[in-house]
């Protein structure tokens, strides 16, 4: 009898010591801090540029946070955005605004003020907690009268530095990089808002696990960016999933590299949310592309978990000073690589060069954020792995979603979980056709195996169609990545007068890398089928890329179609 969806095979595929579920928390999410700091007081929970913050001094600085905010007339329901890069303060309002019963509304700090302006008047938010080096701009776009922003909390990413880098940071880079400002009548510095909050109860907001905690936007690539809603057991349970999936994760003992974003939500899911349910140790990281930062951080804390995205580990793979055995990567037990397909050869040389696991997950924002990894210490295969505990997957066909395709067959990926959004705000019709019967419909093509590994093979509106035939553009970067003369890849379809579509491949070469565009297009004939090869390779210095490091493949097409005119 052939294999089903709903016998969920890939729960043999679990490492001992995975469950098949986890327990969903009847709990809000700052339950996880307050238990943490109780469990380990004196546990340093963050660490930034050398200065260390305890589980004790985390839980007073939110407990205050959200004393202010109470004071100031915030209510449980209101809105509060968090736009900041990497920073303790960006983990100290997140948490304040959730104990004041709040929804946080994490916001990408590259935003446009077009962008900005959009989210703030979305949302509706009426506080802002901003860093000082985006003030003017959140100012400017405050000043058009379409937003409802009044309250401005705003903090210098120097206020948690220890305090001779301080004094270093004011005098040399303080006024260059733009974050010495003057603030505006009504405005308040984040450190007197929290020295408001010091020593006042902190509000009694009847909370629960049901409640709203988070609107997370969409990147908006398909258009206006859509706030995901998250429940406080949307986010919590996911964390637990993370950590159910690291079966060797120790309480009070871990220490994970806070480096990708935390404004996006797989940063703040399996950096931030499970370092503080496991009362481990935040490296926070402001920059993830400043790697001598990353590389000196692991090798000075010990880091011991590295949630990241595959340019990061690309990066490292061909750093010549990891190389040389300059930095060490020797405390690194397991890494979960997330937001763009995980490339075999990246995966094999990190693992050479770290001794460290390093596997391929999936998730999106609208799951709040994982679905998918591969095993930490079982088999491996080339996609994105085996559903998480609590996850029900499914491949159906793409134009009739209800029909569900069997086994092997690629079409769209449907999943269903704790985890999942109550749906998009204030979009009732982007819900219904996003989320149906439970189940979040993903765009993603995919196909599940017979022993329940999933494969995505690309995105629904990403597919190649050249002269009649479908070409999945991850195989063909598959392909010329394991040419070894090629650092990076992105392929995508282009017009073509003749074929319709034809495969276009974006390549970055190795450092000193001599092959001609011609050369790698007659190896890869070599390799492809004769439909599939890249009629067109263009080198580039560099892949365009969003901060969560995903390749903007549609601002590749954009850049080529202009080009042609």
């Amino acid at each position: 009898m052939s294999v089903t969806y709903d016998d969920k095979p890939w729960l043999r595929q679990y490492d001992p010591g995975v469950p098949h579920e986890v327990a969903i928390p009847s709990t809000p999410l700052p339950a996880f801090l307050t238990s943490s700091a109780q469990k380990y007081p004196n546990q340093t929970a963050i660490i930034f540029k050398g200065r260390r913050i305890t589980y004790r001094e985390l839980d007073a600085q939110t407990d205050a946070v959200a004393a202010a905010l109470a004071a100031n007339g915030f209510k449980k329901g209101d809105r509060a955005v968090i736009y900041m890069a990497n920073t303790p303060q960006f983990v100290i309002s997140y948490y304040g605004v959730l104990k004041a019963g709040g929804i946080v509304i994490a916001t990408n700090p590259l935003y446009t003020e077009r962008e900005l302006e959009h989210q703030l008047t979305d949302c509706g938010a009426e506080t802002v907690f901003v860093m000082s080096s985006f003030y003017n701009l959140l100012k400017r776009v405050q000043k058009t009268g379409h937003t409802n922003v009044k309250r401005i909390i705003v903090t210098n990413v120097k206020e948690y530095f220890p305090s001779v880098l301080r004094l270093l940071f004011t005098l040399t880079m303080e006024k260059k990089g733009g974050h010495q400002v003057t603030l505006e009548a009504g405005d308040v510095w984040f450190k007197d808002f929290v020295a408001t909050g010091r020593g006042v109860p902190k509000p009694n907001v009847d909370l629960t696990a049901e409640d709203m905690a988070l609107l997370q936007y969409t990147g908006g690539t398909t258009g206006l960016s859509k706030g995901a809603i998250a429940l406080h057991r949307n986010l919590a349970s996911n964390s637990l999933m993370v950590k159910s999936w690291l079966t060797d994760l120790r309480d009070g003992q871990e220490v994970i590299l806070t480096a990708i974003p935390l404004f996006h939500s797989y940063g703040m899911v399996t950096a931030m949310n499970l370092a503080i349910a496991i009362a481990g140790t935040m490296v926070i990281i402001v920059d993830p592309r400043n790697l001598q930062d990353v590389l000196e951080s692991i090798g000075k804390y010990n880091v011991t978990i590295f949630p990241g995205v595959p340019a990061m580990y690309i990066a490292i793979n061909n750093n010549a000073d990891v190389a040389s055995g300059k930095y060490s990567l020797k405390s690194i037990r397991a890494c979960v690589s997330g937001s763009a397909p995980l490339l075999l050869e990246t995966k094999r040389k990190f693992e050479e060069l770290s001794g460290a696991k390093l596997v391929e997950g999936y998730g999106l924002t609208e799951a709040h954020v994982v679905t998918h990894a591969n095993p930490i210490y079982g088999e491996n295969r080339p996609g994105i792995g085996l559903p998480f505990p609590n996850i029900a997957a499914r491949i159906v066909d793409p134009e009739d979603g209800d029909k569900v395709l069997p086994v092997g067959e690629v079409g769209e990926l449907i999943v269903k979980g704790p985890n999942i959004m109550a749906g998009y705000w204030q979009m009732p019709t982007e819900t219904a056709n996003t989320v149906r019967d439970g189940w979040l419909y993903t765009g993603d093509i995919a196909r599940m195996d017979e022993d329940g590994f999933f494969f995505i093979e690309d995105r629904k509106k990403d597919l190649i169609i050249a002269g009649g035939y479908n070409v999945y553009p991850r195989e063909v970067e598959e392909v010329l990545a394991s040419h070894p003369d090629v650092q990076e890849v992105a392929v995508a379809g282009v017009a073509d007068p003749r074929r319709g579509e034809t495969v276009k491949a974006w390549v970055v070469k190795k450092p000193g890398a001599k092959i001609t565009e011609q050369e790698l297009i007659e190896w890869s004939k070599t390799q492809l089928a004769k439909y599939k090869y890249p009629r067109l390779i263009e080198f580039r210095d560099e892949l365009p890329r969003t901060t969560v490091g995903k390749v903007l493949k549609r601002e590749l097409v954009r850049q080529d179609k202009e080009k042609a005119g």
